[in-house]
């Protein structure tokens, strides 16, 4: 497991050694957990987060869309047998976790605009641009920030 942490540490440092965030082009640092979702935007110039955002924000309004997406596909899963029933519900797990990342790219784009921040430099923390990762820089893409 330690060789896995610390390849997981090399690729981050090699990401960050290209890049930087100033006042104006501030660094969107993605930080991926098991279970949550963080996002900063990050002025390197003055080491200060300008902007954050998690999951936890989002947590009540995205679980209503999630369980109804569940509730749906529950239904038409309902002749199928127990185990497949099973297999579905891990599914929509996964599929909710990257609709929270998705929509929390839209909450932190809405607050740096708030704060007048409209480019950013995304530094995706060594984790691989696909799932949740790429699901917050899309989300935030729409709200209308610039990569």
């Amino acid at each position: 497991m330690l060789k896995k942490q610390q390849k997981h540490i090399k690729r981050r440092k090699r990401v960050r050694a290209k890049i930087s965030g100033t006042n104006s082009v501030p660094r969107f640092s993605v930080f991926r957990s098991n279970k949550n979702i963080y996002a900063q935007l990050i002025s390197d110039e003055k080491g200060k987060t300008l902007v954050a955002a998690n999951d936890k924000e989002l947590k009540s309004k995205v679980s209503t869309s999630a369980s109804t997406f569940a509730k749906a596909t529950a239904d038409k899963k309902a002749a199928a047998d127990k185990k497949n029933l099973q297999k579905d519900e891990k599914e929509i797990v996964r599929a909710g976790k990257v609709l929270v990342a998705y929509e929390m790219g839209k909450l932190i784009a809405e607050k740096a605009l708030k704060k007048n921040i409209k480019k950013v430099v995304f530094d995706r923390g060594g984790y691989k641009y696909h799932g949740r990762v790429k699901a917050i820089a899309d989300g935030a893409r729409e709200g209308g920030l610039i990569f």
